[in-house]
């Protein structure tokens, strides 16, 4: 379950009873009947009530017990970020991969919120880090809202940094969609395709449809095509807006790149995404090396 936050005032405090306050935004779930039958440990996990989620605990509260939507308290705590309250369910037997009826899981909840921790005491508790194919998938929520440690945390975890999903593509895809330069620089440091996006759509087409010139200059730096045509025979420069920053961007890079560019992209790609990280313990010059990790240019 996914909630929209919408700015609260006074006068919009009678609306329907799905919405929910809560720190001054009223929360509106996307299904309608999840809240009728929200329990005390519900509302504990989801303000972040650590006192009152152990004490309800310890009068005998089922702590996996679900709405009609399968939303636990786990799922809330971790929707908040709330760490200290999502460990004490674990600790107490909450079902880590327990999953609501759209297929979102705790973890998921974790990198839509952004919290590291929770991202973190999940993955410990044996979450899941990357699910089948057809469930939401907490690396790409990480990606589109810009939530770089999270998505860091299920990379090291062994998420595929290329998994690609029918209706986003990959992380990469995403995070140049939602124009996120700190997750598209991460990606690509760490080895991703930066080719492969959705179906024949690359990242580069993703951000060409956007205004974040960083964000293309990234993608074609580390080796993106500019003239890739997608499944409708466009290049990515066929979709930028006419006379806008990113046309020209792309247009001053339309030309062949430098060698000693062509030569560090062939450099990275012989050695492979797996062993990217073993350029520092290589017998090259600092310098050399730290051009090769595109720490200077």
């Amino acid at each position: 379950m996914q909630r929209i936050l919408t700015k609260f005032t006074p006068s919009e405090e009678s609306q329907a009873q799905q919405n929910y306050i809560y720190n001054g935004y009223i929360c509106n779930t996307l299904m309608s009947g999840s809240w009728a039958d929200r329990s005390p440990l519900h509302e504990a996990a989801f303000h972040g009530r650590l006192l009152s989620l152990k004490t309800l605990i310890a009068q005998g509260f089922n702590v996996n017990i679900v709405t009609i939507d399968r939303v636990s308290p786990l799922h809330e705590a971790c929707l908040g970020g709330h760490v200290a309250c999502a460990k004490v369910l674990l600790e107490n037997g909450a079902n880590v991969n327990s999953v609501t009826i759209d297929g979102v899981t705790p973890l998921y909840n974790a990198c839509c919120s952004g919290s590291a921790a929770c991202v973190n005491v999940l993955l410990e508790y044996k979450a899941k880090p990357q699910l089948e194919c057809q469930l939401p998938s907490p690396i790409h929520e990480a990606a589109k809202r810009g939530h770089r440690e999270c998505m860091e945390i299920l990379l090291a975890h062994g998420v595929n940094i290329d998994q690609e999903t029918s209706q986003l593509g990959t992380p990469l895809y995403v995070a140049c969609s939602f124009q996120r330069p700190d997750c598209v620089k991460k990606l690509l440091e760490l080895g991703a395709n930066v080719e492969r996006g959705r179906l024949q759509d690359t990242p580069l087409h993703a951000a060409a449809r956007k205004s974040s010139v960083k964000v293309v200059d990234l993608l074609i730096d580390y080796g993106a095509d500019v003239k890739w045509r997608n499944t409708e025979g466009k290049r990515p420069i066929d979709l930028a807006a006419p006379n806008s920053s990113v046309e020209k961007a792309l247009l001053l890079r339309e030309g062949p790149a430098a060698l000693t560019q062509l030569c560090r992209l062939c450099i990275r790609k012989c050695l492979g995404r797996l062993r990217l990280h073993k350029v520092t313990s290589l017998e090259l010059p600092e310098r050399l090396k730290e051009f090769l990790l595109y720490r200077v240019c």
